[in-house]
């Protein structure tokens, strides 16, 4: 039979589900880590009972062991409960009761592979100003609002979209796959809305707050745009149709305007192969030394991650292997028990079983451990997912700075036909009627391109404006994440392995007192 104390050796936790979840794959345990509302180190709250058993009997900790360390407690690995600038017009968002709903029209275009449903999620905020907000998106809507949000704020770091899931008809029935979604949804809202320029922007507030069907216009697919492109190009090449102010101040990709599409990839051929010099050239010199900087900083993010993963992964391990370690010397205490006839018998299995409590205690402390590792290492991705935002904006940058140089090559070669046509025509008497109406269309032709490349110009000082404003704030921002993460990271590990030799050193303690004890009975 087994005793009571053996039965609740037997018994005794490892770790909580949720620390163990997070501490197989980093990846989605730094999803669930979002949840730990506040920095200890900024604000830190009265300090809990560390409670592991009601008889140890633990030294006095050192100082670091007494930092406040949040428990890794995931909730389906909800995030924080508000956006996290202080700047935000919103105070609180949350996605949460994803419901399925049938699809009247199958939007997929392979055959048989339409899931025939889609999901709805209840989107509930709430203002600064105090206004509620419920409303239901699907993840079709998110889709528009990033469109419309990218189309509105080029050369801004906009924060990227979970992308959505490739095998709908599968992987929409998976419930982790639904939560994760609503988790990745949950977290792009709260960081749009932390932005301090996208949280103030009509396109988030009408998605949060305009009930019934979304009323952004909706993205229209690539082959629409295509097929629009090919019936329009017949026009633009005969002059009937021409490329308003309007229009060039959103990227030619797309296929919308087929024209355009053709002209900006000669003047992209004639810049990187011609060798000919454009009238436009990017002159910031320490905008192009920021450029070359934040990809250094990428590749360095990148392998620092990877090797935070490992950390991860090798903590992980110590865990696992101690807590079995502690399993494997309960077993052998209780069969040191059992088979016990002496009393040093009996004494042996007592220390075994010291042993074993105090490497289950050290294995969950191993796990606390990796949760707070995740939490805040999680910074390196967050700059990593960063980094996918500057390179769109950079990118905007670059396709606005090609638009200008396109259209003012046009002009050069407008005015250059205009000047020929009109040399022409003044070596006639009286004129060529023929030439002289071709110039005057020629110079509407220059007089709408001029309004264009005019056009074309202030969106890319505007997006030079926002690119610039945009790195002096993740400028900022990464000395004071980085910051945060170094401090709070070394005194939990610190902080975590002074709890864990404690309970060695109270192992130490007490086998020492009973060598010093059995010494001196001896020497008696």
């Amino acid at each position: 039979m087994m005793g009571p104390e053996e039965e609740s050796m037997e018994t005794l936790t490892l770790a909580s589900s949720a620390a163990s979840t997070a501490a197989s794959d980093y990846h989605s345990a730094i999803s669930a880590s979002q949840e730990i509302p506040r920095d200890p180190l900024l604000s830190p709250p009265v300090p809990p009972t560390f409670a592991l058993s009601p008889s140890s009997s633990f030294v006095d900790p050192p100082s670091y062991s007494d930092v406040v360390f949040t428990p890794f407690n995931s909730s389906n690995g909800s995030v924080s409960p508000s956006p996290s600038s202080s700047t935000s017009n919103y105070l609180r968002i949350t996605v949460s009761d994803p419901v399925p709903e049938p699809e009247t029209v199958s939007t997929s275009l392979v055959p048989g592979s339409g899931s025939g449903s889609y999901f709805t999620y209840l989107i509930t905020s709430r203002a600064r100003d105090g206004t509620d907000s419920r409303v239901r998106r699907r993840f079709r809507d998110f889709v528009t609002l990033a469109d419309r949000v990218a189309e509105s704020h080029r050369g801004l770091f906009v924060p990227v979209r979970p992308d959505k899931g490739v095998i709908e008809g599968r992987v929409m029935k998976s419930e982790d796959f639904i939560e994760q979604r609503r988790v990745a949804l949950e977290r792009y809202l709260r960081r749009l809305a932390a932005h301090p320029v996208i949280g103030k922007s009509d396109e988030l507030r009408v998605f949060l707050q305009a009930e019934g069907r979304l009323p952004l216009l909706p993205t229209t697919d690539v082959a629409s745009r295509m097929l629009d492109g090919a019936v329009r190009l017949p026009r633009q090449l005969s002059g009937a149709d021409m490329a308003g102010p309007e229009e060039v101040v959103q990227p030619a990709k797309g296929g919308r305007d087929l024209l355009r599409i053709f002209k900006e990839l000669k003047q992209t051929v004639t810049n990187e192969w011609v060798g000919a010099r454009p009238a436009v050239v990017e002159e910031d010199r320490e905008f192009l030394e920021k450029k070359d900087m934040l990809q250094d900083l990428e590749l360095q993010l990148t392998t620092t991650s990877q090797h935070a993963e490992t950390l991860v992964k090798a903590q992980q391990d110590i865990g696992e292997t101690m807590g079995e370690l502690g399993l494997a010397f309960i077993k052998l205490t209780k069969f040191e028990s059992d088979e016990a006839t002496l009393d040093s018998q009996r004494t042996r299995a007592a220390d075994m079983k010291k042993v074993a409590t105090a490497a289950v205690k050290a294995s969950r402390l191993y796990r606390e451990l990796n949760a707070q590792t995740v939490k805040h290492l999680d910074t390196l991705h967050e700059h990593l997912g960063i980094m996918l935002s500057v390179h769109t904006a950079f990118s905007d940058r670059s396709s606005a700075l090609l638009t200008v140089q396109t259209l003012m090559s046009d002009l050069s070669s407008l005015n250059s036909r205009v000047e020929k046509l009109e040399a022409a025509a003044s070596k006639i008497f009286g004129g060529d009627r023929s030439r002289l109406r071709r110039v005057e269309e020629l110079k509407e032709t220059i007089r709408v391109t001029e309004d264009a490349k005019c056009c074309a110009v202030r969106e890319y000082e505007r997006i030079k404006d926002n690119n610039r404003s945009e790195l002096e704030s993740l400028d900022c921002q990464r000395r004071g994440d980085f910051l945060s993460m170094i401090k709070g990271f070394v005194i939990s590990q610190v902080g975590y392995y002074e709890k864990i030799g404690s309970v060695w050193e109270t192992v130490a303690d007490e086998m020492h007192e009973y060598s010093r004890v059995k010494e001196s009975n001896e020497q008696c």
